[in-house]
């Protein structure tokens, strides 16, 4: 396994991060405690999570991801290996009246109440990397490209949620703080803001990255590097698409796709004509394609850690194996001619 550093901190995390969401829905307990046994044994030691988990979100299996990594730290007594992450939601009225009653906002009110509530779930008294799910503000993401300003947009003051985050630092409640779903705009204001207050820094974002979306290179690749705030990539897989399961209009039983057709960002007509191409590539230099497109995410001089997620654990095998594969400079120009036959077609 390769490690990489956690933003400007001295904690090393793996490139390969375990993440969780469908742990409570479309995995068991059981199944779920045999993908984190074998995520250590192979070197990992990032777990990534969040209390709106499990996905899709709902009001039975919210927060069920995290207690169930919480008994699994109580059963195998690992915490204390483990670099832990999970996320507080962002604004929700229209589409999470589970969580507070569709109230939450990045407030302190909020903060205190669902990081609180994490740690209960998680039975441990700290979270590592405490992170920003999706903006308090109206802004382009989860899907879309450009920005309209809207007059109604009343944002919580980025100055107000980070005094909260920088008090659980404080309390020793959190030991990182990062965001996700964010703007190059958003990244630059949360750490002037906390450079001027002399508050903790943003040590990481975590924001959609694959062969499908590769948005972030835009303008966050620079802050990434330059700011030390790097990368958390979802999505590797874009759903498990650049696999190429789903091709030929395939359903394969218990995929998520296959589950909740509505889950129809990376299956646009451009996706899939750029899918099949990326299929080939890979088919020409026999490697499997889910693991030529981990390991191209795992190259990339921005990238912190690399979010894999499995149902299966032949699965879950193959993409922590990616971290082995280095690509070759033909397959890379060959991705690169692809990309730009088909730029981001699934933002």
């Amino acid at each position: 396994m390769e490690y990489r550093k956690l933003g400007n901190t001295n904690i090393d995390v793996s490139l390969i991060c375990l993440g969780s969401m469908t742990w409570g829905e479309q995995n068991t307990q059981n199944e779920a405690f045999e993908q984190m046994d074998y995520a250590i044994d192979q070197g990992v030691n990032f777990f990534d999570t969040a209390e709106l988990y499990a996905i899709p979100p709902c009001a039975e299996t919210y927060g069920k991801t995290e207690e169930i990594i919480g008994n699994w730290f109580v059963s195998r007594g690992q915490r204390k290996k483990i670099i832990l992450t999970s996320k507080v939601v962002g604004p929700g009225e229209d589409w999470l009246p589970h969580i507070r009653k569709g109230t939450s906002r990045l407030d302190r009110k909020t903060i205190e109440s669902a990081l609180n509530d994490s740690l209960k779930r998680l039975q441990t008294d700290y979270i590592d990397l405490y992170q920003l799910h999706w903006p308090d503000r109206k802004t382009n993401f989860f899907g879309h490209l450009g920005y309209n300003h809207e007059a109604d947009d009343n944002p919580i003051p980025i100055e107000e949620t980070l005094e909260a985050l920088n008090d659980m630092v404080k309390a020793g409640k959190v030991r990182n703080i990062g965001l996700s779903n964010e703007t190059p705009w958003g990244v630059m204001e949360f750490l002037k803001v906390s450079e001027n207050k002399n508050w903790p820094r943003i040590v990481s974002v975590q924001n959609p990255y694959s062969l499908l979306n590769r948005s972030f290179e835009v303008g966050l690749a620079e802050i990434a590097v330059r700011e030390q705030t790097g990368l958390l990539a979802y999505s590797p897989l874009g759903f498990g698409v650049l696999s190429g399961k789903y091709l030929n209009h395939q359903k394969p039983h218990g995929a998520r796709i296959s589950k909740w057709p509505d889950y129809d960002r990376y299956i646009n007509a451009q996706a899939i004509s750029a899918t099949e191409q990326y299929v080939n590539l890979a088919q020409t230099h026999n490697l499997d394609p889910a693991q030529m497109a981990l390991a191209y995410i795992n190259s990339r001089p921005f990238l912190t850690s690399n979010i894999i997620g499995a149902t299966t654990m032949q699965q879950l095998k193959s993409n922590i194996a990616s971290v082995d594969l280095t690509l070759s400079d033909e397959v890379l120009d060959g991705i690169e001619t692809i990309h730009v036959q088909h730029p981001n077609p699934s933002p």
